[in-house]
């Protein structure tokens, strides 16, 4: 690495080591020497190298011109990031970036051992990395002194606020040194953001960088029409395509990540699942795995998945569609980090069209727009990989040669390339035939009749986090019915009764098979008749049932002055007015 004028001796080393070519316009900008002493507003995207950037940037403010750290009996550094795993993984980047100078990091997060974390902090630690909650619990337990902090660096500070961190962020800044630099990075700068920046920092400087303006260079965004039903066979068909070593699906909400995961397990997928509802140690097996290779799918929620960083992750896909710009900005930028190339598709159903061409709008993203690779394209695609295996081309030793020639005797040639074909495609998961999208995807569904409708019990609640919006396509597929046969779903808390249009009750019943089991673990059975639960529903009341229409004129026309007689009491000047009750002159 040539660019190493502006960076601390200490640090350079450490950037040779871990091969670094050429910087990023985020580390440039934050290295200019007019700024060595400033308070930041740093705009940075995720994946722009943000984590190295402050590394460089408040190294001079740490050491001086020292190469190692002296002994300090309180830390001199603090890094606040919005979630643990993130917390985490700017831990891990400090650690190698500072390594020669001998600094003791420390990490303060959520579902960690509160003990363990006090007594890291008793032995003496130069930085501290942490989320804002734990942070907060330690400065008022008195386990952590901040009275000799020289520099504060806030990471992803819009998520911060959004997650409602504000008055624990308000809360550590305000314990620290008034005289510190103060660091603040965020993907966007609102309101909220600029109005903390005015109150925390001196003078800050705000930095942009010509990333900012444009989408990630590195990453091929892909927007795929489907057709109704066939989103999750499309997730299938993404995920066999491209076969990336690694690959995050995002989905809205924890009981879809649940259900998800679920599905592509039962597909043969090597999958783990990302959401609030696990333990911080669930959460970390489940990166570990996705880094050593023992899992090649994560399906998350956006808060979960929020600032990870997983080396060979080449595929994000979007089984529901994100939020807003900023949910897209950073659910894409898991991927194409670092000079990496990667794909991030979207799943469009046709009916969302047209609100995912105004989020790539506003997110000032150019898309390719395509349908999803049907079951020939991934079988195709997977001949193309048997064709470029290194192992066809690389040359036999004299026992393999020996061995080959046998095989070739014994066998033939087309019967063993045959044996490798199989070899290859066993435990991929079978791609799914997709139905063409249409305009008749975009209109709202006609219901059949369901006079006479035919009940079933599913052995699933809403202990399992049973949802209609994934319990129909699972019925209707597996049931081989469209979506107007199913009528009324019905969940309770450990069962769920869903009708069924008489006219495909039976042909549903053949579908499903003599076991009567749906995705493996969901029992159905026939009930003769309604469900209790359907029979004892309070009836629905109409609103303003058995009451007059308001008229404005008494000729029913509206408008005019309302008549006196429409209202149930006096109004206004007409109204009476309680008088104060006299006080005794006695008293």
């Amino acid at each position: 690495m040539t660019e190493t004028t502006s960076v601390h001796p200490a640090l350079a080393q450490a950037l040779e080591k871990r091969g670094y070519a050429e910087m990023t316009p985020v580390q440039h900008a934050v290295l200019a020497p007019e700024l060595a002493d400033a308070d930041l507003l740093v705009s940075a995207q995720t994946g722009s190298g943000k984590t190295v950037a402050f590394g460089l940037a408040i190294a001079p403010t740490l050491l001086g011109k020292a190469e190692k750290f002296p002994y300090v009996p309180a830390p001199v550094a603090l890094a606040i990031a919005p979630t643990r795993e993130l917390a985490l993984q700017v831990k891990r980047e400090l650690e190698w970036l500072y390594e020669s100078t001998g600094a003791t990091i420390a990490s303060c997060v959520g579902g960690m051992d509160y003990r363990a974390e006090r007594r890291t902090l008793e032995r003496g630690a130069q930085i501290v990395v942490g989320t804002p909650g734990r942070l907060r619990d330690h400065i008022e337990r008195r386990s952590l002194d901040l009275s000799m902090i020289r520099a504060v660096v806030l990471d992803e500070a819009d998520e911060m606020l959004d997650l409602g961190f504000r008055d624990e962020l308000e809360f550590i800044l305000g314990a620290a040194p008034e005289d510190r630099r103060t660091l603040l990075f965020s993907a966007t700068v609102p309101r909220s953001i600029a109005s903390l920046a005015e109150r925390y920092q001196r003078d800050a400087v705000r930095v942009k960088t010509e990333a900012e303006q444009k989408q990630h260079v590195d990453i091929d965004y892909r927007a795929l029409t489907v057709a109704h039903n066939d989103e999750e066979n499309a997730i299938i068909n993404v995920l066999r395509y491209y076969e990336a070593q690694n690959a995050i699906v995002f989905c809205n909400t924890r009981a879809a990540v649940n259900h998800l995961t679920t599905r592509l397990n039962n597909r043969g997928f090597s999958v783990v699942a990302l959401s609030g509802e696990l333990s911080q140690n669930e959460r970390t097996h489940a990166l570990q795995a996705m880094r050593d290779g023992r899992a090649r799918v994560c399906v998350a929620t956006d808060v979960a998945a929020r600032g990870i960083d997983l080396p060979n992750l080449e595929l994000v896909i979007h089984a529901d569609l994100p939020k807003n710009r900023e949910s897209l900005l950073h659910r894409s930028g898991r991927t194409g980090r670092a000079g990496r190339k990667g794909v991030s598709a979207l799943i469009v159903p046709v009916r969302s069209r047209r609100r995912t061409e105004r989020l790539l709008q506003n997110a000032k993203v150019n898309a390719t727009w395509d349908t999803p690779p049907g079951a020939d394209d991934v079988l195709r695609r997977d001949d193309e990989r048997i064709l470029q295996d290194a192992t066809l081309n690389e040359p036999l030793n004299e026992a393999e040669a020996e061995f080959a020639q046998e095989l070739l005797n014994r066998f033939g040639a087309q019967q063993i390339a045959g044996a490798l074909v199989k070899a290859y495609r066993k435990g991929r998961s079978a791609p799914e035939e997709l139905r063409a999208p249409s305009e008749a995807d975009n209109k709202p569904r006609q219901r059949n009749d369901f006079d006479g409708g035919v009940w079933f019990s599913l052995s699933i609640g809403h202990k399992q986090n049973a949802e209609p919006r994934w319990m129909l396509p699972m019925l209707a597929k597996n049931g081989k019915l469209k979506k107007g046969e199913i009528g009324s779903i019905r969940i309770q808390q450990m069962v769920s009764y869903v009708e069924i249009s008489p006219k495909a009750a039976e042909r549903f019943v053949n579908a499903i098979g003599p076991e009567m089991k749906l995705e493996k673990s969901i029992s159905i059975s026939r009930i003769d008749g309604i469900p209790d639960v359907v029979k004892n529903a309070p009836q629905e009341r109409k609103p303003f049932k058995g009451r007059k229409p308001h008229r404005g004129k008494p000729d029913g026309k509206p408008g005019g002055k309302p008549r006196k007689k429409d209202f149930d009491k006096p109004k206004g000047k007409t109204a009476k007015k309680k008088r104060p009750k006299k006080k005794d002159k006695k008293q």
